[in-house]
């Protein structure tokens, strides 16, 4: 995925499970990971209840959306 293919509340999927981008900065991506997760109280927010994530512009190859 490009840097402009990402939108708050997006979700995406990477090697390890699927993410939801909760901010984005000039050439970073901020994600909650949301499969994991089987109480989907923790993902409301912010703030949220599980650590966001830093994905940098190295990380964004690794990215796709299901369907797209």
């Amino acid at each position: 995925m490009e840097h402009g293919d990402f939108a708050i509340g997006k979700e995406f999927q990477t090697a390890t499970g699927v993410w939801r981008c909760t901010d984005i900065g000039t050439r970073t991506i901020i994600a909650i990971k949301v499969s994991d997760r089987d109480d989907q109280s923790w993902l409301n927010g912010p703030p949220y209840a599980v650590a966001e994530m830093v994905f940098d512009e190295d990380d964004l190859e690794g990215c796709w959306v299901e369907n797209a």
